[in-house]
């Protein structure tokens, strides 16, 4: 029997990697004639880098970077092995840089993402995947552009300071002195929602207030969000405002497009071709992949969800093992032959070797229960 094991990142106890892993151990205690076959999933998010070089292979880069307040950091990104680079905003513009009292998405900035892209075009990339998730910043790309040379000017001429407030000020771009290695870039922006980058749905209305903005600053930011659209589709040519998924990262999404020439997709779907996920489900016999809480947001481009639907596709069984389920959950477990969990979701989180423990012996079960309810599985083992 070959099992793939893809699973996401279990949020805030395991990595996607640790995950795999974790369940691989289950299954290998389990099942030791068993082939397993591990792919660690993201979908744009933290843990893109580390899901793809735990696929793909490559390395592990680290450069010189600012955090979205400007304060100078070491950040990682991802070179793999055919000279594609991984960026993940989160890696030097992350909440997770900031404590809860610095939070403030009127001054956060994409700066230092931009210098990862800068990274990652010194080492000779000419192919980006650019992870749009987990961010602090609300500047619709502006500090990554500044980054790579772009001037963001006043009605004065003077260069726009950090952060998304001050985009109300914006009166024209200069793109003379634009990093020159971007001409012939490709880059994928990849990511799990479809906001637009203004308005009701837009970035900052749906994604300001868990970045610090109140209601005040939610209004102070969509405008300004709205003044730096109509700048870049006069200035550049290019239409931001409206575009699906162009409000990801606090606009992060429209930066891409507009001073990168970005498509942005499926953060799950990026990372599923980049892995060659679809030749690896038709290679499996099952497939288990998982996630921290199965709900209704699974739905939206999680990576459980495109793992099972290419299972699906292979007429393969597959089998998620989920954290603990949340509001909508009913909804996606149809797209499972068997649902797995950890908890009822009441408990608090329990620690990362807890977690492992737990996420071993469910797989094991799991398995199990799968294998009480069908005659056959595939092609055998």
């Amino acid at each position: 029997m070959r099992v793939l094991i893809a699973p996401q990142e279990f949020k805030g106890t395991l990595t996607a990697v640790q995950a795999a892993d974790a369940i691989a151990a289950g299954l290998a205690a389990a099942f030791p004639d068993w082939q397993l076959d591990r792919l660690p999933m993201a979908d744009g998010g933290p843990g893109t880098v580390d899901a793809l070089l735990a696929a793909l292979g490559g390395e592990r880069r680290a450069a010189a970077a600012h955090d979205p307040l400007m304060r100078p950091v070491e950040a990682a990104w991802g070179l793999l092995p055919d000279q594609r680079a991984v960026v993940e905003c989160a890696a030097a513009s992350g909440l997770w840089r900031l404590r809860p009292d610095e939070l403030d998405p009127l001054v956060a900035t994409t700066y230092g993402t931009g210098e990862l892209v800068i990274a990652a075009l010194a080492a000779g990339c000419r192919e980006l995947i650019v992870g749009l998730g987990g961010s602090a910043t609300n500047d619709g790309g502006a500090g990554l552009a500044q980054a790579l040379g772009f001037r963001l000017l006043d009605s004065e001429g003077h260069d726009l300071p950090p952060g998304g407030a001050a985009l109300a000020r914006l009166d024209r771009i200069d793109a003379a002195g634009a990093h020159p290695a971007l001409r012939g870039v490709r880059c994928l922006g990849a990511t799990d929602v479809t906001n637009p980058l203004c308005g009701a749905n837009g970035a900052s209305a749906v994604y300001g207030p868990q970045k610090g903005a109140d209601e005040a600053a939610v209004e102070t930011l969509d405008q300004a969000l709205a003044r730096f659209a109509a700048v870049v589709r006069r200035d550049l040519g290019v239409d931001v405002r409206d575009r699906p998924g162009a409000g990801a990262a606090g606009g992060l999404g429209a930066g891409l497009i507009a001073f990168l020439g970005a498509e942005l997709r499926s953060g799950a779907q990026v990372v599923a071709e980049a892995a060659g996920l679809e030749e690896r489900v038709r290679a499996a016999d099952v497939v288990v992949t998982g996630e921290g809480r199965l709900d209704g947001q699974t739905a939206f481009g999680k990576a459980p969800l495109y793992v099972a639907r290419l299972a699906r596709a292979a007429t393969r069984p597959v089998v998620c093992i989920a954290g603990s389920l949340g509001p909508g959950h009913e909804g996606t477990q149809p797209l499972f032959d068997v649902v797995e969990t950890l908890s009822d979701g009441r408990a608090p989180l329990p620690t990362p070797s807890q977690a492992s423990e737990q996420l071993s012996a469910s797989a094991g079960r799991a398995l199990l229960r799968l294998l009480s309810g069908r005659s056959a599985l595939g092609r055998g083992g």
